[in-house]
């Protein structure tokens, strides 16, 4: 918060220009360039828009989410690496398996997944926002494999691999000593009150899928004090990455060339398996 509020200020000291002409001057104050801060952050966010799309493939993207119930984004928020870190793995892993399924798809996927933390309202969501191509590369990389038109993958499939996956991080991590607990929570501490507090979350369905309606601009009043104490919910942990590369998509050496995907899928041959006849269509949800 001290960033933000020195954040082009004198108080970061500044630079004067003047103009050749009519010897005019003008006073910039530095920017901390902190990630968080709204000023510093909005040409860094179009530099990054552009160079996204720049990496698009010709081919549909789909728009997959991974929703935290309520009961862990309160552990998540006394542990926000950690549980936000499983959250990222949980559903690339998700994805990934499922995709490599032959029965499903039978493809190795690339994406990119945002973390957002907020709600409508500034309040406590932790989900992840993945997005991909429709279909992947075939397990000898040889071809593209592409999914059925407006269909990527079954929800209800998704939704519970990843609750159980999640749930078996989440435990391994309470084991390995990793989580701490607070307030309310503090009795989770305890393998087996933990144990009993999820239980009802393995019978459950988790949100994987659920793009909300766009409402009115309806217009919520709030204190300074109270703005302050919600954008501040959401400020992560140094060094923490809420954009992340997976698969096909992720950056480094062993990469896959993006020409040697766009000439892949401009010769794409649909999989059989991708036009799988009972599907679950991927339609908003709601928790």
């Amino acid at each position: 918060m001290s960033a933000i509020e020195a954040c082009r200020t004198a108080g970061l000291g500044g630079h004067v220009a003047r103009c050749d002409d009519c010897q005019r001057l003008a006073v910039s104050y530095n920017s901390y360039r902190n990630r968080h801060c709204p000023k510093c952050q909005g040409s860094a966010a179009k530099v990054w828009l552009a160079e996204r799309e720049a990496d698009l493939l010709p081919a549909p993207y789909f728009h997959v989410v991974f929703t935290l119930p309520g009961e862990i984004a309160a552990i998540a928020f006394h542990n926000k690496a950690v549980v936000y870190d499983l959250l990222f793995k949980a559903a690339a892993e998700t994805l990934q398996t499922i995709a490599a399924d032959p029965k499903l798809l039978g493809a190795r996927l690339g994406l990119i997944a945002v973390l957002h933390t907020w709600g409508s309202v500034l309040t406590h969501h932790p989900h992840v926002h993945c997005i991909l191509p429709g279909g992947g590369l075939s397990p000898d990389g040889q071809r593209w494999i592409a999914c059925r038109k407006g269909f990527f993958l079954p929800v209800r499939v998704l939704s519970r691999f990843f609750r159980r996956l999640f749930l078996e991080k989440l435990a391994d991590a309470h084991a390995r000593g990793r989580l701490s607990f607070f307030g309310e929570l503090t009795p989770l501490a305890a393998p087996e009150a933990l144990a009993a507090y999820l239980a009802p979350l393995r019978r459950a369905e988790w949100v994987v899928y659920a793009k909300p309606p766009f409402g009115g601009p309806a217009t919520m009043a709030l204190s300074p004090a109270e703005f302050i104490r919600r954008f501040l919910i959401h400020v992560l942990p140094s060094g923490f990455h809420r954009i992340r590369h997976y698969g096909l998509l992720a950056k480094g050496p062993n990469a896959v060339p993006l020409k040697t995907l766009r000439a892949l899928i401009l010769e794409r041959t649909p999989h059989p398996a991708a036009v799988h006849k009972d599907p679950v269509s991927p339609r908003p949800q709601r928790p």
